[in-house]
Formats: C-alpha cells, sequence, structure tokens
C-alpha cells in the first residue's frame, strides 16, 4: 500500500468516527482541481463488514451524494445479489471510494480518482472499521493501491486470479457501461467470478439481509 500522503495536521490524533467523517466532508485538499467543487462522497459505519473500494464519483453521484446511485451501481448489485436497502446499510457495506469527488472529465471520460483522498483519509478511516473482513477491489485504482506488487500484470489476470486475494480482497473489474465489451471477451467472470462473489459476501452478511 502507498506510504506517502498529504497528512497534514491529522497523524497523532485520537477522534470518533464521526468527527473523522465531518473533517472528511470538510475537506479541501484539491478544490482548485476540481470542476464541479468539492463534495465527498462516502459511508461507513464501525460495524461495516464488507469495504466497497470504486474510483471515484461520477456527475449523477456527485448530484445526489449518494454512492454508487448510478447504472455502475446497479450493476454491482446484481452482482452482489443485494437491493438496494442492503446495500446502503453502512453496518453491511462500508464504501470508501479511491477519490471522494468528482475528479472532472478528459477525452476517454472521467479523469483519474485524485490521489490526495486515498493517501489522506484511507488509513484514518481504516482505522476506525474493527469489524471489516472483506474488501472489494473495483478497478485498477483500488487494486493497484490496495495489492501494490501482489496484483498481476493486467486487471484481468488479477480479477481472474481473484482467489489468490481472499479472504482479505477480491478485486473485480469496473461494473460501468463502459466495460460491456470486456464482459463480452470474458465469460469466465459471469460464469465463475460472480457466483463464487456473491458466497463469499452472503457469507459475511447472513441470510437474514433478504
Amino acid at each position: 500500500m502507498e506510504k506517502e500522503g498529504f497528512k497534514g495536521d491529522i497523524e497523532g490524533m485520537e477522534e470518533n468516527l464521526e468527527s473523522l467523517l465531518q473533517r472528511v466532508a470538510q475537506c479541501r485538499i484539491c478544490e482548485k482541481d476540481l470542476p464541479l467543487g468539492p463534495r465527498p462522497v462516502l459511508s461507513v459505519h464501525p460495524d461495516s463488514k464488507i469495504l466497497i473500494v470504486g474510483q471515484a464519483p461520477g456527475t449523477k453521484v456527485h448530484a445526489t451524494g449518494i454512492p454508487w446511485n448510478d447504472p455502475s451501481g446497479d450493476e454491482l448489485r446484481r452482482w452482489l445479489q443485494v437491493d438496494r436497502e442492503t446495500f446502503y446499510d453502512p453496518s453491511v457495506f462500508g464504501i470508501i471510494p479511491m477519490g471522494f469527488c468528482y475528479p472532472g472529465r478528459g477525452k476517454g471520460g472521467d479523469l483519474p480518482p485524485r490521489k490526495e483522498c486515498a493517501a489522506t483519509w484511507h488509513a484514518p478511516l481504516l482505522d476506525h472499521l474493527p469489524r471489516l473482513q472483506l474488501t472489494l477491489l473495483i478497478g485498477s485504482y483500488a487494486q493497484a493501491y490496495y495489492l501494490g506488487a501482489e496484483r498481476k500484470g493486467t486487471l484481468t489476470e488479477t480479477v481472474m486470479n481473484f482467489e489468490s486475494y481472499l479472504p482479505q480482497f477480491f478485486p473485480l473489474v469496473h461494473p460501468s457501461p463502459r466495460n460491456r465489451l470486456w464482459m463480452r471477451r470474458n465469460p469466465w467472470f459471469e460464469e465463475c467470478v460472480v457466483p463464487r462473489l456473491r458466497q463469499v459476501v452472503w457469507e459475511l452478511i447472513g441470510a437474514s439481509k433478504t
């Protein structure tokens, strides 16, 4: 995992999760580089069992302030086989993207997540999630940050070898509609990875969440 970062005045501070989230909400580290301004979008609880680490909010998520509130989220919930109520229960799923705010748009789509977010906030947030049992690493940015040298040569290889990262991590391709071609070219994902993902997730959250 990356070590360097924008730690500012947060080192050595002891605070509860509520206070930490208030500081995250007020973060302005990269305000000048955000075309729509800062609006950190995340959701965690001290009892979160499964952490979802994606990329960064798109424009719809930025507008609503609700993480994964878009077609990508619909597809992710289908993979997980959970309804919106379960998905948005922070005691079940914590959601911490690599970038907390909409980063803007480039020639090929949204820009990469701002690096400041993970470097500044991920470690302090994870320190407040003592019940965390599994982290879903969605996309190459999350996998690069959390797996480091342990990831394979390509995202496809990393996802294909997901079993080697369990029980701590489960690497996934991003559920964006932009990846439909990848899905067609890699039918093993739907046939093998998605059923295993559902099994692992439901073993953790229990059959009571139906």
